[in-house]
């Protein structure tokens, strides 16, 4: 017979493994949802979102994360501004002009990621392109009608004195922008620099032929890529948004400790990039876009209030604003981790 001890000790097991399942259902219950929109495929610099992913950062703040990738950096603000996703990685500058041409929306950036943002001209020295604004003239260009870079044109040659009637924009799709550069199609081509260099590159484009000039060293003092979220999901759930932050924050620690490994989390995401390719386009734009001077000073997600108000004046450029914004309706930082968590070497 089975003594009254065992007997007990059996039940006790069987209540704790009862009480551990129901607790799991519970954790797994209390699990909030949240979409998530990249700017872009999974390439080099997404390494922070794929890590903090793969290593359960969003898992650990109560977050089940499912992250899709984009066509460009303005769609995310539409996939957000629509509900259908609750935040995501786009440009700012667009935010800017997308909140004034729908007064109904209330998206905000809560996370600044390119502290300097990665609009370029990427052109060929063979075809004439040099680093001197005046080789533009009378060149064609690959611009892309959704593409963020092109987006700033307008602001870049109204701040270079540029006179553009002379040059000829091709409207072409993203898939063959670096094609027809590397064939000759066209002269230069707008894009983020750490993509479009790397793909040229890679087409066996030499890297002494291709000329990247940077509109931030061209007088566009913007921002770039920012986290974004829905008015819904800030004012419903500040905690899930404070928890995203904090784990896209340990991805980009990570990132930065380690990018050959954080690139390994992108590679398993995207079974045709190679990882020599995705590594050097995320240290172009660790060094370039991220972790600049001023990060490195003030921390990683914030802005500096004065360059920022800057930057809606040259928005105001050659945009017509409805009602020109405040920073503080495009941008706050009610949400990032506390400073310390949020330093950078």
């Amino acid at each position: 017979m089975v003594s009254e001890r065992s007997t007990k000790a059996q039940w006790v097991r069987g209540l704790l493994a009862g009480a551990a399942v129901l607790f799991g259902t519970v954790v797994a219950q209390a699990q909030t949802p949240v979409r998530f929109s990249l700017d872009w495929r999974w390439e080099g610099p997404a390494a922070p979102f794929a890590v903090a992913l793969d290593k359960g950062y969003f898992k650990a703040e109560g977050l089940d994360v499912t992250i899709d990738p984009g066509a460009g950096s303005r769609e995310p603000i539409s996939r957000v501004a629509s509900g259908t996703y609750d935040a995501g990685l786009g440009d700012v500058n667009s935010l800017v002009r997308f909140r004034d041409e729908n007064s109904g929306t209330d998206i905000k950036a809560v996370m600044m990621m390119y502290d300097r943002p990665p609009f370029a001209i990427i052109g060929r020295k063979s075809r004439g392109i040099t680093k001197d604004v005046s080789s533009l003239q009378g060149k064609t260009f690959g611009a892309p009608a959704g593409d963020g870079a092109f987006a700033q044109w307008p602001i870049f040659k109204a701040v270079n004195s540029i006179d553009d009637s002379s040059m000829k924009f091709e409207n072409v799709g993203f898939p063959v922008r670096e094609p027809m550069l590397a064939q000759g199609e066209v002269d230069a081509v707008f894009g983020f620099a750490m993509s479009s260099y790397i793909n040229l590159k890679s087409r066996g484009v030499p890297a002494d032929d291709i000329i990247v000039l940077l509109m931030s060293d061209y007088g566009v003092d913007l921002y770039g890529n920012a986290i974004i979220v829905s008015e819904t999901f800030a004012k419903e759930k500040p905690e899930a948004v404070k928890g995203l932050l904090r784990a896209i924050m340990k991805g980009v620690h990570d990132t930065i400790k380690d990018p050959a490994s954080a690139v390994d989390s992108v590679i398993r995401r995207n079974d045709v990039a190679k990882k020599d390719v995705e590594l050097e386009r995320l240290k172009m734009v660790l060094e370039q876009n991220m972790i600049t001077p001023w990060v490195k000073e003030n921390g990683f997600g914030g802005i500096d209030q004065e360059r920022f108000s800057r930057a809606l004046d040259q928005i105001g450029l050659t945009f017509s604003y409805k009602k020109k914004p405040t920073v503080e309706s495009v941008f706050t930082d009610e949400f990032l981790p506390a400073a310390d968590q949020r330093k950078v070497n």
